[in-house]
């Protein structure tokens, strides 16, 4: 199997350089229409995320779960102003709690899903109380950076020394009732397949029992989550074609977005696999294991079979 970090998409037989506005993969219809498309869908997402990101500043300084709720609310308005309609198999293994909650024996959850594209944190932002869980470099982004701090994001180096200031970053969350997800492939892959999971990724959901000094979190409980892009202007998307919103490599980010605004609509189908007691496995690495095996399987199954065996649901949008 190919490493996903290898994997890039043809250079153009063109001569020069592609300007950065030239799509990855050509959307359907006339030059002029993909591109007022484009522009139009860039500039709301900019416009609201501008709006939305006032009551966000005030809501992240009050107590209760109004933050989380508009924060999904915010990312499946992003969902509907791209024409991205999420279809959700099964459902979330929990919901929104407080600290007190907790400590009454409720157990948070950290959702465990595939990652192919900048589309999974709205995807998954639109329909699950979570708190992400993103690296470093991501804090310094324009724009971007923004949204995750207004959004709650954990940020990680993974560098041995901030290992335990991480993990008591998490620990303080889920203590306090946050779900978290985490994609713990390491890198957005081309959509094609689910690469092994790093067990570091699942210290928070089982500790060592070696370092004493490292903070104990609280029992959680762990959701797969699998993630296909499947359909393109209401098509159903085929191996040729499966690579058209994946985000991996190399690929720079502007280029992407531009593409992707350009198609007509989008659409993505998630499964919310049964959740898996981490106290079940001996280790990490028997954990990571078993969690990726049950993703890939979720993701092959939709590769070959959209929308799965199970009756689909439509993705219900958060009301404030």
């Amino acid at each position: 199997m190919t490493d996903a970090i290898t994997r890039r998409r043809p250079v153009s037989d063109a001569s020069g350089t592609d300007p950065w506005t030239t799509p990855l993969e050509p959307a359907l219809g006339s030059q002029t229409v993909r591109t007022l498309r484009a522009v139009r869908r860039i500039f709301l997402s900019c416009l609201w995320t501008l709006l939305a990101s006032i009551p966000q500043r005030i809501l992240l300084r009050r107590r209760g779960a109004a933050k989380i709720v508009f924060a999904r609310f915010y990312w499946a308005t992003i969902c509907r102003i791209l024409g991205l309609k999420v279809t959700l198999i099964g459902e979330p293994a929990g919901t929104i709690r407080d600290g007190q909650a907790v400590k009454n024996g409720e157990r948070p959850i950290i959702f465990v899903a595939n990652h192919s594209s900048w589309l999974d944190i709205a995807v998954t932002g639109g329909v699950l109380p979570t708190v992400f869980v993103a690296k470093q470099q991501i804090a310094d982004w324009p724009i971007i950076g923004t949204l995750a701090r207004l959004g709650r994001t954990i940020f990680v180096s993974r560098q041995r020394n901030n290992t335990g200031r991480e993990l008591q970053a998490m620990t303080d969350r889920l203590t306090n009732g946050d779900n978290l997800i985490l994609f713990p492939e390491g890198t957005s892959t081309d959509g094609t397949h689910v690469l092994p999971f790093m067990s570091s990724f699942f210290a928070v959901a089982k500790p060592s029992r070696v370092d004493p000094t490292l903070p104990t979190p609280p029992s959680v409980l762990i959701q797969p989550v699998s993630i296909v892009y499947d359909r393109l202007d209401g098509l159903p998307v085929g191996r040729a074609r499966r690579t058209a919103l994946a985000w991996y490599g190399d690929m720079e980010l502007a280029p992407h977005i531009w593409s992707v605004t350009q198609w007509r609509s989008l659409g993505a189908t998630v499964i919310l696999h049964p959740p898996v007691d981490p106290a079940d496995f001996p280790g990490r690495k028997e954990l990571s294991g078993a969690v990726q095996k049950i993703v890939a399987d979720g993701v092959a199954r939709l590769h070959v079979q959209p929308l799965g065996a199970s009756p689909p649901v439509t993705a219900p949008q958060p009301v404030l």
